[in-house]
């Protein structure tokens, strides 16, 4: 009698479990976010007395409505610099930004690194990643996403009996670091998923991957992929 009960009981737990648990995580991660991100904006309330923002008399945390109007005054201080980033006058001030942060030494190597890694991820000019290719990294046997960065020429492909592409192989959850290979053009597998969508699928640890129909039965079955069939 004992047994079916107990049974019974941890097959509810871990029900509930599954339930509550992404839930809960959720939450979680939106409240580490938040807390994350309010270190920063916080400061955006220089200008208030910070008897108004603090508590016990101008010491301790921001209260969290405070922080939370910090947000959405970044979020607003930000639209509009990208909204003056599009026009001539915006566009000369960020030239000139950029000027002056690479000419400040330690901080334009940091500075110049992350601006590279975000045009590769947001531009869609010839310097942004071109396709999302299959190659076997960190050895053979074992297949990493990764995305092609351009062909290698100059010394790098002197050096090499065969012609290479340069690879850039991101790391989970967080695809803007990795690992930059030059493999031979032959041992790489195209895939037909878009840049995005690569992105994406290493973002969410390869739980989000996009729809994919090969191509035999795209030309075989003429249903679409979710119709039953008869």
């Amino acid at each position: 009698m004992v047994n079916p009960v107990l049974n019974n009981s941890k097959a509810n737990f871990f029900t509930g479990l599954a339930v509550v648990l992404p839930a809960l995580l959720s939450i979680g991660a939106v409240i580490w976010l938040f807390g994350t991100v309010s270190n920063f904006t916080d400061a955006l309330l220089f200008f208030l007395p910070k008897e108004w923002t603090h508590e016990r008399g101008g010491e301790g945390a921001m209260y969290w409505y405070w922080s939370l109007c910090a947000l959405g005054l970044a979020v607003v201080l930000i639209t509009l610099v990208g909204r003056l980033a599009r026009h001539y006058l915006g566009i000369k001030l960020i030239q000139v930004a950029d000027a002056v942060m690479l000419r400040v030494p330690l901080l334009n190597k940091i500075y110049g690194a992350i601006k590279q890694i975000n045009e590769a991820f947001t531009s869609n000019k010839t310097t942004a990643f071109q396709q999302v290719v299959l190659v076997e990294f960190p050895r053979v046997g074992i297949y990493s996403i990764g995305f092609v960065t351009g062909a290698q020429h100059g010394e790098v492909q002197c050096r090499t009996a065969e012609e290479v592409v340069g690879v850039f192989v991101p790391t989970t959850p967080n695809p803007t670091t990795g690992f930059l290979v030059l493999i031979p053009r032959k041992q790489i597998v195209n895939l037909d998923m878009s840049v995005a969508d690569g992105i994406k699928y290493v973002m969410s640890l390869g739980s989000v991957a996009p729809p994919y129909i090969p191509p035999s039965v795209a030309l075989n079955d003429p249903v679409t992929p979710n119709q039953p069939p008869l």
